[in-house]
Protein backbone atom coordinates (compact mmCIF):
# COMPACT_ATOMS: atom_id res chain seq x y z
CA UNK A 1 0.00 0.00 0.00
CA UNK A 2 2.88 2.38 0.70
CA UNK A 3 4.18 1.92 -2.85
CA UNK A 4 0.84 3.14 -4.17
CA UNK A 5 0.94 6.16 -1.85
CA UNK A 6 4.50 6.93 -2.98
CA UNK A 7 3.46 6.72 -6.65
CA UNK A 8 0.47 8.99 -6.07
CA UNK A 9 2.53 11.56 -4.18
CA UNK A 10 5.23 11.62 -6.86
CA UNK A 11 2.89 11.43 -9.84
CA UNK A 12 1.16 8.44 -11.39
CA UNK A 13 3.05 7.00 -14.35
CA UNK A 14 6.35 8.75 -13.65
CA UNK A 15 9.31 6.68 -12.47
CA UNK A 16 11.19 9.70 -11.03
CA UNK A 17 7.99 10.75 -9.29
CA UNK A 18 7.57 7.32 -7.68
CA UNK A 19 11.19 7.40 -6.52
CA UNK A 20 10.77 10.91 -5.10
CA UNK A 21 7.53 9.86 -3.40
CA UNK A 22 9.23 6.78 -1.90
CA UNK A 23 12.09 8.84 -0.49
CA UNK A 24 9.63 11.42 0.82
CA UNK A 25 7.46 8.79 2.54
CA UNK A 26 10.52 7.07 4.00
CA UNK A 27 11.96 10.30 5.40
CA UNK A 28 8.63 11.29 6.94
CA UNK A 29 8.20 7.88 8.59
CA UNK A 30 11.75 7.93 9.99
CA UNK A 31 11.34 11.46 11.37
CA UNK A 32 8.00 10.62 13.00
CA UNK A 33 9.40 7.44 14.54
CA UNK A 34 12.53 9.20 15.79
CA UNK A 35 10.87 12.33 17.20
CA UNK A 36 7.43 11.19 18.16
CA UNK A 37 5.04 8.34 18.48
CA UNK A 38 5.53 5.58 15.92
CA UNK A 39 1.88 4.55 16.25
CA UNK A 40 0.71 7.59 14.27
CA UNK A 41 3.14 7.37 11.34
CA UNK A 42 0.60 5.82 8.95
CA UNK A 43 -1.97 8.46 9.82
CA UNK A 44 0.53 11.25 9.20
CA UNK A 45 1.52 9.75 5.84
CA UNK A 46 -2.12 9.60 4.72
CA UNK A 47 -2.78 13.15 5.94
CA UNK A 48 0.20 14.35 3.89
CA UNK A 49 -1.17 12.39 0.91
CA UNK A 50 -4.54 14.11 1.22
CA UNK A 51 -2.96 17.56 1.51
CA UNK A 52 -0.74 17.01 -1.54
CA UNK A 53 -3.67 15.74 -3.60
CA UNK A 54 -5.74 18.77 -2.60
CA UNK A 55 -2.96 21.15 -3.65
CA UNK A 56 -1.60 19.25 -6.68
CA UNK A 57 -4.03 16.54 -7.86
CA UNK A 58 -1.51 15.12 -10.37
CA UNK A 59 1.19 14.61 -7.72
CA UNK A 60 4.39 16.53 -7.08
CA UNK A 61 5.95 15.91 -10.50
CA UNK A 62 2.77 15.27 -12.48
CA UNK A 63 1.48 17.66 -15.11
CA UNK A 64 -2.02 18.97 -14.78
CA UNK A 65 -3.92 18.13 -17.94
CA UNK A 66 -6.89 20.06 -19.18
CA UNK A 67 -9.63 17.87 -20.56
CA UNK A 68 -11.20 18.90 -23.84
CA UNK A 69 -14.87 18.22 -24.12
Amino acid sequence: MKAFVAAVIGGIGLIPGAVLGGYFIGMIEVMITAYGNSMIRDAVVYIILIVILLVRPAGLLGNSQTEKV
